[in-house]
């Protein structure tokens, strides 16, 4: 904030002393009274629109920046030697008084395109050793609900995920609006995501970079991470089920928690005997519902009048998706009882 105000005020009064030696008094009388103010006020402004410029180039690599001066000045030098040759073009000799405004334009659009283009493309220069190899990896951003969840912070302690991980504002913001909640649940849920993001940035191979891009115009934090994601070409890490099936309609890449957890658990396969402790009535009239150590539900027929005791089952089907597991058995008592019957149909 010092350096920034130091430059306010250098380029101010800079501006002021350049109206002031151009527009002496002596020589323009009648212009005194608004050409030094114009000088403050077009310092001000300069210093403001450069305080803005860095403000957005703080937001690029510096591998961009090179690459978009370097693009710049070969843009310059080819309009240099095209306004050259123009020289020698009849018309143009024949009129030097648009001589300015065609190097002016040549300028212009060559400064212009050589500035997008290398910055836009220095990605893929790779010469003699210099630049990346291979394709930039895309961003991740974490949502809210990863956040408070916590398992994210688990994975990068093991190593699984390293290197950066971007946090937009309005998320933090959200965090802190829900820690401040009166609801004592809500507000646990908050400060239990500013604590995981504390843990996650003491992680050695973890950077939490903090961006703060914005969308005003867009409601809902999920609206704005997808139109972030799709702005930088970046991954929402989340287990939000919702978010997730919006997103991948955007076409923007997902993250799921969910799945990969899913992933990492044990297989259960149709067949295979299980015990389980009837915990509640499931949905459906005779069913029983249970859950594994890892929080998987499990429903069982035929299980109701069990509720409290741990029973013997054997495992029909299972149902996986984005939001979670679920594995449906049925009392294997009930289920011998059913073969036993078939068995006997058949013989008979």
């Amino acid at each position: 904030m010092i350096v920034k105000v130091i430059l306010v005020l250098a380029c101010s009064i800079s501006g002021f002393f350049i109206a002031y030696f151009t527009f002496p008094a002596s020589e323009f009388p009648s212009l005194e009274w608004w050409a030094r103010p114009a000088g403050v006020l077009g310092g001000l402004l300069i210093a403001l629109f450069v305080i803005k410029l860095e403000q957005d180039i703080r937001k690029l690599t510096l591998r961009v920046i090179l690459g978009g001066v370097g693009g710049m000045l070969l843009g310059l030098l080819i309009a240099f030697l095209l306004a050259y040759g123009l020289n020698f073009v009849g018309k143009i000799q024949e009129n030097q008084q648009i001589v300015p405004w065609v190097y002016a334009l040549l300028t212009g659009i060559m400064g212009y395109l050589g500035l997008v283009l290398g910055s836009k493309k220095v990605e893929e220069f790779s010469l003699f050793g210099f630049g990346q190899g291979k394709e930039k990896a895309e961003p991740r951003i974490l949502d809210t609900s990863v956040i408070i969840d916590g398992r994210i912070a688990d994975i990068c302690e093991t190593g699984f995920i390293e290197g950066t991980l971007t946090v937009p504002r309005f998320v933090l913001e959200e965090l802190q609006y829900i820690a401040d909640s009166a609801d004592s649940l809500k507000r646990s849920r908050g400060r239990r995501g500013l604590d995981i993001l504390n843990r996650m940035q003491r992680i050695p191979r973890i950077n939490i970079e903090v961006v703060d891009q914005d969308f005003p115009k867009l409601k809902g934090v999920d609206a704005k991470l997808i139109a972030l994601a799709r702005k930088i070409n970046g991954q929402i890490v989340t287990n939000d089920f919702n978010l997730n099936k919006v997103a991948e309609l955007q076409g923007v890449r997902i993250l799921n928690v969910n799945e990969l957890a899913n992933a990492l658990r044990p297989v259960v396969l149709p067949g295979e005997p299980m015990a389980v402790k009837i915990i509640k009535e499931g949905k459906e009239p005779g069913q029983g519902v249970g859950y594994l150590d890892d929080g998987t539900m499990i429903v069982v027929d035929h299980a109701n009048r069990h509720i409290g005791q741990v029973v013997d089952t054997t495992v029909t089907s299972v149902l996986q998706t984005a939001a979670g597991r679920m594995i449906f058995a049925e009392l294997k008592a009930v289920l011998e009882d059913r073969k036993s019957q078939a068995s006997a149909v058949s013989k008979a």
